[in-house]
């Protein structure tokens, strides 16, 4: 299969979704890396669904294999690394795409539990399973990494501090990666999306704030500049292939917004 990342391997973590009427982020990233010619392996705790992402993959023609891997575990990012030594045989692309929000509040309000709970998976899991690849890329002597970010580690947001929080986080830690790794070949960039309509982002809330899930769509759509719609996850997804592609060979250190515009209203 031709494509823009032809003849290269990507490990895709977080590649299966909650469950809902759109599809996800990392479903949307591996297929779409796929589409584009490379070897994916799709990395999720949740093994129903990551075998669902793998049908897809197979269905458009894509090559992928699966490991069912929960990377806040102890052994869980340096299993990453060692299955996609053992399925692929290199690391050209990591895409880390796992975060969680859920029992966030305000600073008063947020309990400890549930601080650590979003720290451990949003920021230190994503540490790790960098810490996990990057000798393999340094061996190659190449690699792009990509951290999913969000724009709320750089506006308002609300009652989601430890998401908060943990995003600006990663966005040190992309600078951090790409600052130590440059002189290894290897790139290392972010995105930051905006109001994305995923099924964790819309329908897991809507749930939980006992809305429909069309009023939340609403409701976070007229808050985009951009047409004053939500994205999709193939806008994350286009936006990765990018930087995981030869296309980006001189960006690095980078977090691209895709927002629709919404973190450029900053103080507007």
């Amino acid at each position: 299969m031709g494509g823009r990342l032809a003849g290269k391997t990507a490990v895709v973590v977080g590649a299966g979704q909650t469950p809902g009427a759109t599809i996800g982020n990392g479903r949307a990233t591996a297929l779409r890396f796929a589409q584009e010619g490379a070897h994916v392996l799709l990395v999720d705790r949740d093994d129903t669904s990551v075998k669902e992402t793998h049908e897809r993959v197979v269905e458009a023609g894509g090559r992928a294999d699966v490991l069912v891997a929960d990377i806040a575990l102890p052994d869980g990012p340096a299993e990453v690394a060692q299955g996609a030594v053992s399925a692929l045989g290199r690391i050209d692309v990591l895409h880390h795409n796992v975060g969680i929000g859920m029992s966030d509040n305000t600073p008063t309000r947020l309990t400890e539990e549930a601080w650590d709970r979003i720290m451990d998976v949003n920021l230190k899991a994503m540490w790790l399973v960098c810490k996990n690849v990057i000798p393999v890329m340094r061996e190659q002597k190449s690699g792009s990494i990509i951290c999913v970010s969000s724009i709320a580690a750089i506006a308002s947001a609300g009652h989601i501090t430890a998401y908060k929080v943990s995003k600006a986080g990663v966005n040190a830690l992309v600078h951090q990666l790409a600052m130590t790794n440059a002189h290894h070949g290897i790139r290392v960039n972010g995105i930051m999306p905006g109001f994305i309509d995923t099924p964790m982002a819309v329908d897991a809330v809507a749930d939980v704030l006992g809305l429909s899930r069309e009023e939340l769509a609403g409701i976070r759509a007229q808050m985009v500049p951009l047409g004053k719609r939500q994205g999709s996850a193939w806008d994350v997804a286009n936006a990765a292939l990018f930087l995981a592609s030869d296309e980006a060979s001189f960006v690095t250190g980078a977090l691209l917004p895709v927002d629709g515009g919404q973190s450029a209203k900053i103080g507007s």
